[in-house]
């Protein structure tokens, strides 16, 4: 067959023939796509910058993810919840075809298609892992030639940051909501340590120092580790759990999900009763107090508090909440303006 552009089927293929260099061939979806292909392909040979993209032509999405899987995940940070985003793109109909054939068009297709069923940083978590792989898969595996399309493309904006804080009553009718006194002691030590939910999970006895004080935590979300100095109510209910309860070396003997789903579910509680309450003595009912309100809005809350309640500077905070840059603590400064104001007398 001659060097050019073929129709085969519902689809096109182009091969390039030149001299001093093995004939290559690769099917596209369109023949606008393939023209593109074989006229770039024959410039760049005939330059002397061809780089061959055999290997990259022969892989399917799919084997890159089964590698990737294999070699990569399980050095990652957040190797789970990748975990879970490969598996969403198995499921892409694309991912069936070779690496080379996937373009930009391709992924910006599958971004606005995904925002429409899924939350902005779901999206952009996913098309950052599947960035990562283009990346690897040209960098460490030698697939040469081969483009990154994830790079072409336009990421979804980060939303804002949340800035949910706990109303007047809103804590108290959460604890009383509670169904147990463990998820009330998580709750009241997340607000004052500011750690993260799996960062209090994840705590083990052999960390806690009560005498001085203190916890440190090596498994943190930014990789990490740090000690966090513990307030007096904190020690209090770490000295309670501790007389009380021991799982295996851990301090809450319970998984992540687990806090999450009996936080949403004592807070779903709590909004009910306060709503049959508002009923029965016929009084308006507030219809933000005790609505879009996470686990995770504890932190910023007890992130908040510090700026609000003591005299502690943006160093000293960060090296409690774990926040990796002073600039993302800067949203919190607003809160001292008070303290500014007092300067100016």
């Amino acid at each position: 067959m001659a060097g050019g552009v073929y129709r085969r089927g519902k689809s096109w293929q182009a091969v390039v023939r030149s001299r001093g260099h093995e004939t290559i061939c690769n099917t596209f979806d369109t023949e606008k796509e393939a023209r593109f292909w074989y006229h770039k392909t024959k410039a760049e040979m005939k330059s002397g910058t061809y780089l061959s993209r055999k290997e990259a032509d022969n892989t399917t999405l799919l084997e890159a993810i089964d590698r990737y899987e294999r070699e990569i995940l399980p050095e990652k940070k957040g190797a789970k919840q990748d975990g879970y985003r490969l598996r969403n793109w198995r499921r892409w109909p694309q991912a069936a075809r070779f690496l080379t054939s996937i373009h930009s068009k391709d992924i910006a297709e599958y971004r606005d298609e995904r925002l429409k069923a899924a939350a902005k940083n779901t999206v952009i978590h996913e098309l950052a892992l599947l960035r990562h792989l283009f990346n690897v898969a040209i960098s460490d595996w030698g697939l040469t030639g081969l483009d990154n399309p994830v790079l072409k493309i336009r990421m979804p904006k980060m939303p804002k940051s949340r800035e949910r804080r706990l109303e007047e009553g809103e804590l108290e009718r959460i604890l009383e909501a509670t169904q147990s006194p463990l998820l009330g002691d998580i709750v009241r030590f997340a607000l004052e340590t500011a750690m993260r939910q799996a960062e209090i999970t994840g705590m083990n006895w052999k960390d806690v120092n009560l005498k001085k004080r203190t916890v440190t935590l090596w498994d943190t979300k930014n990789g990490d580790s740090r000690t966090v100095p513990l307030s007096t109510e904190a020690v209090r209910i770490l000295s309670s759990l501790q007389k009380e309860r021991r799982f295996d070396g851990q301090v809450w003997g319970i998984t992540p999900r687990a806090v999450c789903v009996a936080f949403r579910r004592a807070v779903d509680r709590a909004r009910d009763a306060y709503v049959q309450e508002s009923k029965e003595i016929r009084r308006k009912v507030d219809t933000a107090f005790l609505v879009n309100l996470t686990f995770h809005d504890l932190r910023h809350e007890a992130t908040s508090r510090f700026f609000e309640n003591t005299t502690m500077d943006l160093v000293k905070i960060s090296r409690i909440t774990g926040h990796k840059s002073l600039q993302m603590l800067s949203r919190y400064t607003h809160l001292r303006a008070h303290e500014l104001a007092e300067e100016l007398k």
